[in-house]
């Protein structure tokens, strides 16, 4: 059972006299110890069902996510950040593509998840998700996030192709585009002309395989083309890009995966604008210059600086900051840099400003740096 958003209970439970009497705690963690679907402004979600997508070395599982109605529904495209207490630990989040078609507010979606494993233990997120979790669980979930969506209507009639790219794990949130053009009535002869090409190793690791088999063989003007690069296989290149879509850097073109393709995708469009690059990965980040010392001031640490992300270098320092996607995405590990010089590894840009609020999974700092940690 969920409180309806537009019920009276629930405009009462979101009123400042109500937060006035349950503070500091708040009214959902009343709400939350009579049931764990109630609430007033978090939002949770049950877990419903897990369907496995794939086996192998890293397997991959489809969680089917019932919300509480404080979920203000996805586009196609974007991704919810998911946090889970493992072991009776602190909670931990991660960043995580939607893969099913874009919902409304308090609409059922699905994640999928590869079990990566995390640098410093077995019991990352991912792997706790795609291996351990069981129907019945309560999640924790941010409001959906992302720019990397469509424009405008899935079925907008247009003559313009539409071009999705993707590579590994980074088939979800274009499987969630391509869903929703399908759901939407989406016509390829009436509507813009779809090509799907997607890059795995091998066909033991293609994810959604039966579906993709369907929407090909189904008579929808999708064209499928599945590649698999492992033991030899074809990688991504211009050529055969050309080859498959003519003129392809005029064509509206989705891209998300691994840094490999994601770069070799961006060097072959040179600069188009017709390009929407998603990277499905977390950045290696090293900075040009590992000179000095990082202190971090609030525990009183000080450690050579390897040139590694903040996050990484607070981490081998035995500290736990907060942290989320470890992608610059969610912003959960924003600290205080109360002097120094850093460099975004994702833009490249460099900051001196002094106590300067910084994420730091993506900033690295060149020579000595001190951090409110």
């Amino acid at each position: 059972m969920t409180i309806a958003p537009t019920s009276i209970g629930h405009r009462i439970l979101r009123s400042r006299a109500l937060a006035a009497l349950t503070s500091p705690h708040g009214v959902d963690r009343y709400l939350e110890q009579v049931n764990p679907m109630w609430a007033a402004h978090e939002v949770r979600a049950r877990l419903v069902t897990v369907h496995r997508e794939t086996d192998g070395t890293h397997p991959v599982a489809t969680l089917s996510l019932q919300p509480t109605s404080t979920w203000r529904g996805h586009r196609a495209g974007q991704y919810v950040q998911v946090g889970v207490e493992i072991d009776g630990a602190r909670r931990t989040t991660r960043c995580f593509s939607i893969s099913s078609a874009a919902s409304a507010p308090g609409e059922p979606f699905t994640i999928t998840v590869r079990a990566h494993d995390d640098a410093r233990t077995r019991r990352s997120v991912s792997r706790f998700l795609a291996l351990e979790a069981r129907p019945g669980q309560v999640l924790h979930l941010a409001q959906a996030q992302g720019e990397f969506t469509l424009a405008g209507s899935p079925a907008t009639p247009s003559n313009e192709p539409l071009l999705m790219i993707s590579g590994g794990s980074g088939i979800t949130p274009v499987m969630s585009m391509l869903r929703t053009l399908l759901r939407d009535g989406y016509d390829g002869r009436a509507n813009r002309p779809v090509t799907f090409l997607h890059y795995a190793r091998r066909p033991e690791d293609q994810i959604f395989a039966a579906e993709l088999e369907r929407i090909a063989a189904a008579d929808n003007d999708v064209e499928v083309h599945l590649v698999h690069t492992g033991a030899g296989g074809t990688r991504f290149s211009a050529e055969a890009l050309a080859r498959l879509q003519p003129g392809f850097a005029g064509v509206d073109t989705w891209v998300c995966g691994p840094a490999g393709l994601v770069d070799g995708v961006r060097a072959a469009y040179d600069g188009s604008p017709r390009l929407r690059l998603e990277l499905f990965q977390a950045p290696v980040a090293r900075s040009t210059s590992a000179e000095g010392n990082v202190a971090f001031s609030r525990s009183g640490l000080t450690r050579p600086n390897t040139g590694a992300s903040l996050l990484e270098q607070a981490e081998a320092a035995g500290l736990t900051p907060a942290h989320g996607c470890r992608m610059g995405i969610c912003f959960s590990c924003t600290s205080t840099k109360t002097h120094g010089t850093v460099r975004n590894v994702l833009t490249g840009e460099e900051s001196s400003l002094p106590d300067e609020e910084i994420r730091l999974c993506v900033s690295a700092p060149l020579g000595s740096c001190a951090v409110d940690l």
